[in-house]
């Protein structure tokens, strides 16, 4: 039986839930997963990616509750040293804890021109110009990564919080058809074939269509 807790909301929609899942999936911590209902109007801002809400993830544990995807990798990582969760060179760790919170708390032009959608994928889609910086800082970000430590991952042969603070961007990146460069594109493919995203995407696909298509403004 799992001896934990996630509380998460839509698959299909919610980034930051994605995000809790992987890190627990990427300790080896077993969880339970507790839906939040879709009616609730605190998950439906989640949903729309204003914000990390408080209300999902959050991660229930031995009496412990940890909300906020960074607080949960800090926490998984504490628990669970040996599970590779940060690079073991501390220029390194350095730079995988900078790059997820760069993640974690900007790119709001990018959040709402692009928002997660497991269950369509575009040919082409007109994207703001306000989101293009964005995306130019993300294919920064993934080039010195993957320039530094070789690939496939951002930090080398494993992947760690890092892929897992940027594995919603790179979904985004391919529902809407995002001109990217050649790494780019590479590495969104790595995302998209990770085992872990395949099961995510899988289950997405599952769920109700309970939401028309969400109403934020490009």
């Amino acid at each position: 039986m799992p001896v934990a807790e996630l509380t998460i909301s839509s698959k299909t929609y919610s980034s930051w839930s994605l995000r809790g899942w992987l890190l627990c999936r990427l300790a080896g911590l077993d969880v339970a997963e507790k839906m939040v209902a879709l009616e609730n109007l605190e998950a439906r801002a989640e949903l729309l990616l204003l914000t990390p809400s408080v209300l999902v993830p959050r991660l229930t544990h031995e009496g412990a509750s940890v909300w906020d995807t960074l607080a949960i990798a800090e926490y998984l990582h504490e628990l669970y040293p040996d599970a590779g969760m940060y690079p073991k060179n501390r220029i390194a760790r350095a730079h995988c804890r900078s790059v997820s919170g760069e993640i974690h708390s900007g790119f709001a032009n990018l959040r709402s021109a692009l928002p997660m959608n497991l269950k369509v994928r575009h040919d082409r889609f007109p994207i703001f110009s306000g989101a293009k910086p964005d995306i130019e800082r993300v294919e920064t970000i993934w080039a010195e990564c993957l320039d530094a430590h070789g690939g496939p991952w951002l930090f080398g042969e494993k992947p760690n919080v890092a892929d897992a603070m940027f594995a919603p961007v790179a979904q985004r990146f391919l529902t809407y058809a995002v001109p990217l460069s050649a790494q780019s594109a590479v590495y969104c493919d790595t995302i998209n074939s990770w085992d872990l995203m395949r099961e995510w995407i899988n289950d997405a696909r599952q769920e109700a269509d309970e939401m028309e298509e969400l109403d934020v403004e490009f």
